[in-house]
């Protein structure tokens, strides 16, 4: 035989072994895997990055107990006062509340921690604790992104059930507050019932909500109890949290949202307690400053809750925003914004508390390079910081003016990537491979295409994207030179088209509509009949 011919006759013969490993890890692709295993899934551990040293943390800590005792909130309403002089707190002469130290570090013991956030569908349970991670949206824009049409319109209702079930369908996005504003219903109590039916009906994970005045959350409990099929189901498992802003920046009491914060208190709402101050604006310019301020914000909170009720859940939700100080302008998508959300987080792990903040608000305002870098940056900062429910992470722009809904779908891909790195490389005495290596390199072909352990690993070692771009450039010639957002609004219309989620019965429904009447602005046929 030749040398040519015994070059060809292997060439072809490392073709078939490379091409039966192809098709091996073909059949692989196609099986499904369990929860367990999955390269990413909810919860995963973060914590291996963190701007801040202990010392920091020390000294953070102590100019926040300084604060609260010498400083202390204005604008308290009545029942406020009460159930915080209660506790402890002193009310001055000046109007103002403060906490003596002792009573803030006797409730940060004491608090809820290690507890679970309900789905309608116990396998969205989602467990808050340690350095566990979950991403999810919220936000209120007035806008939907219209990015076929490059625009901007006013956000409906429809866009709010639109978003809460295409959420449904997406596994890296854990949970679901609401996202817009319906700007279609003006009548506040109509908007805050409609936004929350709209979502509970879109989607059977965890829905995150808020409410106008106190008044607005008894017929939303009324609903919220007969979905779950009783109050006392609802509190056993309640499946919907409110984002709570009682606080307006800097240091002082918001009155309509701290009655809001009561009843839902009442009636077994887990609360995020959420303060929001906008650095170089309504918080300090200095990074460290705007996290002092935010943490001495949402430990006032914890205690008025806890003063409420002892060991209610409640998210220690520290959410100070960016400001551009060359316009004033928010800048969510900031280098800023990523380090403070991260140090965020770590002050939540500082009291083992747990922890919920912002990150993925671009500026851009359209799904592009500057959204994508943006997006990934504050989004996987905040992950391998260990931050527990990292929110407004998917399809948020304009500083949260807008919302789209293709950038959920490319955000579940870009929240994937960044899931995986929160999961870091596990090193094992079979990850290490010297087994593999030395039969591949000594007995086998020269390649792992397909090795056993390239076939085991593919699914449960690494993450794929569902639409981004991995084609070979002959692959996507041939596909008519598709990109990301093309692939997406094409997913966006199939999934709309066909997911109508039906974890509340239409018994339920009927029964919610017979109660509710017109108010349920929603119509069936929008909801696929």
């Amino acid at each position: 035989m030749s040398v040519a011919v015994e070059k060809q006759e292997a060439s072809s013969d490392q073709r078939s072994r490379r091409s039966g490993g192809r098709e091996a890890r073909r059949a692989m692709r196609a099986a499904p895997l369990a929860d367990d295993i999955r390269p990413v899934r909810p919860g995963l551990e973060g914590g291996s990055y963190g701007p801040l040293s202990q010392n920091d943390r020390e000294r953070i800590h102590e100019a926040v107990l300084t604060l609260l005792e010498t400083v202390g909130f204005a604008n308290a309403v009545p029942s406020c006062i009460e159930v915080l002089t209660r506790v402890g707190g002193t009310y001055g002469d000046d109007g103002r509340i403060r906490l003596p130290r002792a009573l803030v570090l006797d409730t940060i013991r004491q608090a809820a921690r290690h507890f679970t956030l309900h789905g309608q569908d116990p396998k969205h349970d989602m467990v808050i604790q340690g350095k566990r991670v979950h991403y999810g949206t919220a936000g209120a824009a007035v806008h939907l992104v219209d990015v076929e049409k490059r625009e901007y319109r006013e956000s409906q209702l429809q866009d709010i059930y639109d978003a809460a079930r295409l959420v449904d369908g997406l596994d890296n996005i854990h949970f679901f507050q609401r996202t817009m504003v319906p700007r279609d219903i003006p009548d506040p109590l109509e908007m805050d019932f409609n936004t929350l039916y709209a979502c509970v009906m879109g989607t059977s994970k965890h829905v995150g909500t808020s409410f106008t005045v106190r008044e607005n959350v008894k017929p939303a409990l009324e609903m919220l109890y007969a979905i779950a099929g009783g109050e006392e189901n609802f509190r056993a498992r309640p499946f919907v949290s409110n984002s709570n802003c009682f606080v307006v920046p800097p240091m002082k009491f918001a009155e309509d949202a701290c009655g809001v914060l009561e009843a839902c208190v009442e009636g077994g709402i887990p609360i995020l307690l959420l303060s929001a101050g906008q650095a170089g604006a309504t918080a300090p310019a200095a990074i460290a400053g705007a996290v002092v301020q935010a943490v001495a914000e949402v430990l006032m909170g914890l205690v008025y809750v806890n003063a409420i009720k002892p060991g209610h859940p409640a998210i220690f939700g520290t959410w100070p925003f960016v400001s551009d100080l060359r316009t004033g302008a928010m800048s969510g998508g900031s280098a800023e914004q990523s380090v403070l959300t991260a140090a965020c987080a770590q002050m939540a792990q500082y009291y083992d508390l747990p922890g919920g903040s912002a990150a993925g608000m671009t500026d851009s305002k359209l799904p592009d390079i500057q959204s994508g870098y943006e997006k990934g940056i504050t989004n996987v900062m905040a992950g391998l910081a260990g931050l527990n429910l990292v929110y407004e992470s998917a399809g948020m722009h304009a500083s949260l003016l807008g919302f789209c809904l293709e950038s959920l779908i490319i955000d579940n891909d870009m929240l994937g990537h960044c899931l995986r790195c929160v999961r870091g490389i596990e090193v094992t005495d079979a990850a290490l491979s010297i087994d593999t290596i030395a039969d591949v390199c000594l007995k086998g072909p020269g390649h792992y295409l397909g090795n056993e352990q390239t076939l085991k690993l593919m699914q449960t070692e690494y993450f794929y994207p569902a639409v981004g771009d991995r084609f070979s450039p002959k692959e996507w010639n041939e596909k008519g030179r598709p990109d990301i957002l093309q692939r997406a609004i094409a997913e966006k219309k199939r999934v709309l088209a066909e997911r109508f989620p039906r974890h509340v019965s239409r018994l339920v429904d009927d029964k919610l509509r017979a109660r509710f009447g017109e108010m349920i602005k929603l119509p069936r046929n929008k909801m696929g009949g």
